[in-house]
């Protein structure tokens, strides 16, 4: 009796929980059959493009300007904002350098297609070295840099003085030295009253002065004559090599003190001196002066003796035992 009573609860029990199922999926359905669509609804949405669902769209109004100047009001600004550079190379190691050489770079290609005149006929002009640049600007600027600059400003250096822009010539004055030293130009010796031009020469430790007046070609050195003061007939060609190369031997005389050295040195001071005097009366002779060697000082002097050493150089002679 008890089981049978069992089996009746049991069943019971079953069915209760088949109808709760039962009623939950039937409320399901009813939900998702109110949110199916027709297929003529479908068909149209599908077909139209328009988003808003038949709706008329809302009108689209731009937002006003934004008053800078009064949002700022009221508000202070951060003391400790970075400033701008104002160079693009301020973080470079060399940014003045860096500066000057790109701007040189912008006139070289905007002014490259300029004429321009051989290197020989170009002004003669004194470029900063790599010291004086580096103290210039302040800055330890590399020599490979320095060599390109410079390469670049040459250039620009050749452009035709009538066809030069100004900002070619304010952009090369950075790189000129201060003191340009074949804008010196020597004073003229003068002639005086007697029709005589002093010159002086110096060579090694000697220095000779010579006053040179028109004459038959007499040379009188020291109160003695060129062969009586000059044993060495090289000594005596020497002294008197710059009349002898312009073939003035015999239209001018000679008056000379010398002091100091040996007769070499003498007679190539001599040389310097009469060269002087000579383009004093004649300055056309210059370039015939030149290819002799009688107007370019020689600056070589006697070397010192190494402790060490016989002479300067010498060694002493080497013996095996």
């Amino acid at each position: 009796m008890a089981s049978f009573s069992r089996r009746r609860l049991t069943l019971a029990l079953r069915g209760l929980s088949t109808g709760l199922n039962g009623g939950q999926q039937q409320l399901l359905e009813q939900q998702f059959q109110s949110l199916q669509l027709s297929s003529a609804i479908l068909r149209q949405r599908c077909m139209s493009t328009d988003s808003t669902g038949g709706r008329s769209p809302a009108p689209i109004t731009a937002a006003g300007e934004i008053d800078l100047d009064q949002l700022a009001k009221g508000h202070l600004l951060a003391s400790h904002a970075r400033p701008v550079p104002v160079s693009p190379s301020y973080f470079s190691r060399t940014p003045a350098f860096n500066d000057r050489y790109l701007a040189l770079e912008k006139l070289s290609r905007a002014y490259g297609n300029l004429p321009l005149i051989p290197a020989a006929d170009a002004e003669r002009v004194a470029w900063k070295n790599l010291a004086d640049l580096r103290q210039s600007f302040g800055e330890p600027v590399k020599a490979t840099d320095y060599v390109k600059c410079l390469t670049i400003v040459k250039r620009l250096h050749q452009i035709h003085p009538e066809l030069k822009p100004e900002a070619v010539k304010r952009a090369l004055q950075d790189f000129k030295r201060d003191v340009q030293a074949f804008l010196n130009v020597p004073n003229p010796i003068p002639i005086d009253k007697f029709g005589r031009a002093l010159g002086v020469g110096k060579r090694k430790s000697s220095i000779a002065r010579a006053y040179v007046v028109e004459g038959d070609g007499q040379v009188l050195i020291n109160g003695k004559t060129l062969p009586d003061y000059f044993g060495r007939i090289h000594d005596r060609e020497s002294a008197v090599w710059a009349l002898h190369s312009t073939d003035r031997i015999d239209k001018y005389n000679v008056w000379a003190r010398v002091e100091g050295g040996g007769t070499t040195g003498q007679a190539e001071a001599l040389t310097l001196a009469i060269a002087k005097a000579l383009l004093a009366h004649e300055p056309a002779l210059k370039p015939a002066l030149r290819r002799a060697g009688c107007v370019t000082r020689d600056p070589r002097r006697v070397e010192r003796k190494k402790h060490g050493r016989v002479k300067a150089r010498k060694g002493f002679t080497w013996v095996k035992r």
